[in-house]
């Protein structure tokens, strides 16, 4: 079963690199998202730092969700999904295998590009540091729960909308707990409650999440 997760993850990570676009849209509108809000507040610091982890975070995960519609799509169009089906390998697998590339390919660029562009905002070091940390545990969750709502919509018209639609309220309390995570370590409140229930929805996302896809993706294919 690693061996096969491990083709899965190499496969599609050849498949992104062919496709760069695919990935530089991601990363382009991230960073132009993050970059327009300063330009438009103006150079208050103070009000730049208030919002900074707000606007990060919003920003990331409006980007994990643009790449959300090709996570199945292709396989679907090309027939690989049928034989990810019909493979002797637990379906959960080959799908924890399809998000993880994804992550590496989407989430793992903006957590590196992020403390970058939170410069712009006059972070501390430990607020970049924190910002960071809290990346690193919400966007594998924000791939595995937009894995679902991928599922769901294979084959159907204006399923980026639809796929939309269907994580945004799921993706509320990452964002939530991200942000104030940030918040709270600048404040100087302790951000360890935050930080908690992140992993713990990271937990619960890594447990029930490629069960839940795999489910979906057999009543797609129906």
């Amino acid at each position: 079963m690693f061996e096969a997760f491990l083709t899965i993850v190499r496969r599609d990570l050849i498949l992104a690199i062919r496709r760069r676009s695919d990935i530089f849209s991601t990363l382009f509108f991230f960073v132009i998202v993050v970059s327009l809000f300063p330009l438009g507040i103006g150079p208050e610091l103070n009000t730049l730092r208030l919002i900074a982890p707000g606007v990060v975070w919003v920003a990331a995960l409006l980007a994990s969700m643009l790449a959300l519609e090709r996570l199945f799509s292709a396989d679907h169009d090309d027939g690989t999904l049928e034989q990810m089906l019909l493979a002797p390998q637990p379906l959960f697998i080959l799908v924890l295998g399809k998000v993880t590339a994804h992550w590496l390919v989407t989430g793992v660029p903006l957590v590196l590009i992020a403390p970058l562009l939170g410069i712009q905002y006059d972070l501390s070091t430990q607020a970049l540091q924190m910002l960071l940390v809290t990346l690193l545990l919400g966007t594998p969750a924000l791939s595995l729960i937009g894995a679902i709502g991928a599922a769901l919509t294979i084959g159907v018209r204006g399923g980026g909308v639809l796929v939309s639609l269907l994580v945004l309220p799921l993706y509320i309390p990452v964002l939530i707990f991200g942000a104030g995570a940030v918040e709270a370590d600048v404040s100087g409140l302790g951000a360890q409650g935050h930080l908690s229930l992140l992993g713990a929805i990271l937990i619960l996302a890594l447990l029930l999440a490629p069960l839940a896809t795999s489910a979906a993706l057999r009543v797609s294919a129906e």
